[in-house]
């Protein structure tokens, strides 16, 4: 059956079928999405590293050399235990993506995010206490540069998390908090400045939203302590005076396996809104 759905020779004697086509297809995705979660993370550099790494070895090989080939290949054995560990936070993206793939909707409907709701909740609690507040809510574009520059927590996300951290004697209510999935991974994140807004009027919390949104596709969340009001800020536009159910529509559609998978620019969905 194969045969059959040959399409060409190449070089003449090499076949190339439809099954050829799919599998190079599927392989083209796989990377895509491989680069799109390392992207901008440290795995990026490693994997470069990596690249270095099997890039010497095969030249030692076809080279002789005897001693390095030697070395490299002790290393073989435990390189994929290296692999797990390195790449483990990329490993659980790409799962998590896989999950909430809209093909696996159709055998289960997916519940409302916790998160959103728990977001959503410490948002409006701030607000009507005038607490400031910046909340960012990772998406594909990796964060890592940014949680380093904070102090790490790595705890469940609620409400009652956020307000206390945005409490102003709290010794962590001073810049931004990281949310990656489930988890409050950092607070006293620093986030880029824009260098250029439209409205001069806007503060430090505001500028730094928009900036980080600017450079990366994470969502952000501000409240503002002057006036009590909540922003939100995804692909450098600044969306203000939402109120709570405002808040969470824009979190369902943006944080939506749709909006994350199809790479839908985040500009155009603030258009639409």
């Amino acid at each position: 059956m194969q045969d059959t759905l040959v399409l060409f020779h190449l070089f003449g004697f090499i076949p190339f079928s439809v099954l050829s086509a799919v599998d190079i297809i599927i392989v083209a995705f796989v990377i895509y999405r491989l680069f799109g979660l390392i992207r901008g993370t440290r795995a990026a550099q490693m994997l470069g590293g990596l690249f270095l790494l099997v890039t010497l070895a095969l030249a030692a090989h076809w080279q002789g050399m005897i001693g390095l080939t030697y070395l490299l290949e002790q290393m073989r054995s435990i390189l994929l235990i290296l692999l797990v560990i390195l790449f483990q936070p990329e490993l659980r993206r790409m799962l998590v993506a896989l999950g909430q793939s809209p093909l696996l909707n159709w055998f289960y409907k997916a519940e409302p995010s916790r998160v959103i709701d728990e977001v959503v909740s410490g948002a409006r609690q701030l607000a009507e206490r005038g607490y400031g507040a910046l909340i960012v809510l990772g998406r594909e574009a990796g964060l890592e540069a940014i949680v380093e520059s904070g102090v790490q927590l790595n705890a469940r996300v609620s409400a009652d998390l956020l307000t206390t951290i945005f409490t102003p004697r709290s010794p962590l209510h001073d810049q931004a908090v990281i949310i990656d999935g489930e988890t409050l991974v950092a607070a006293r994140c620093t986030l880029p400045l824009a260098e250029e807004v439209e409205d001069q009027r806007l503060g430090t919390r505001h500028r730094a939203a928009i900036g980080l949104s600017q450079e990366t596709d994470a969502i952000t969340i501000v409240v503002s302590e002057e006036s009590q009001t909540i922003s939100l800020t995804v692909g450098g536009e600044l969306d203000r005076g939402l109120s709570a159910r405002d808040l969470k529509e824009r979190l369902t559609e943006l944080l939506s396996p749709k909006e994350r998978l199809t790479g839908t620019p985040a500009t155009a969905v603030a258009e639409e809104a």
